[in-house]
């Protein structure tokens, strides 16, 4: 198990780290599906997760997952090959489980959301989606 960070404040209650940006959620998302990723990876998880609505440029990745790390979210994990790269090492990623407890919060938070709209009629339900 990853330590949780130094800070205190960070190392309150998840509800405390609500709500999260589309960005980390999804790459707090593509991590906890799909286990650890390198950036690549994280990004082409995050574009087909979000339908392209999401896209990640390097440094902007980069920043998030730094901070993800500081906050005791994401942990870096080991380097090695990766399959699609020959024999270049790639820094890979995996969450933590403070940042599982984080995501599913999350995640529950954007179902009530989805809830209340469905009965707000402002998206279809459930069984009359495409």
């Amino acid at each position: 198990m990853t330590p949780l960070p130094r800070d205190p404040k960070r190392r309150a209650a998840p509800e405390k780290l609500l709500p999260l940006s589309p960005r980390d959620f999804l790459v707090l998302f593509s991590l906890a599906s799909s286990g650890e990723q390198h950036g690549y990876g994280i990004v082409k998880a995050v574009e087909r997760e979000s339908d392209g609505t999401v896209s990640l440029d390097p440094a902007n990745l980069y920043r998030a997952l730094k901070r993800l790390i500081r906050d005791g979210l994401v942990r870096e994990a080991e380097r090695r090959a990766a399959p699609d790269a020959g024999y270049e090492r790639r820094r890979y990623y995996a969450i933590t489980d403070f940042g599982r407890k984080v995501v599913a919060l999350e995640a529950a938070r954007l179902a009530r959301l989805a809830d209340a709209a469905r009965a707000g009629q402002l998206i279809p339900l459930k069984g009359d989606i495409p």
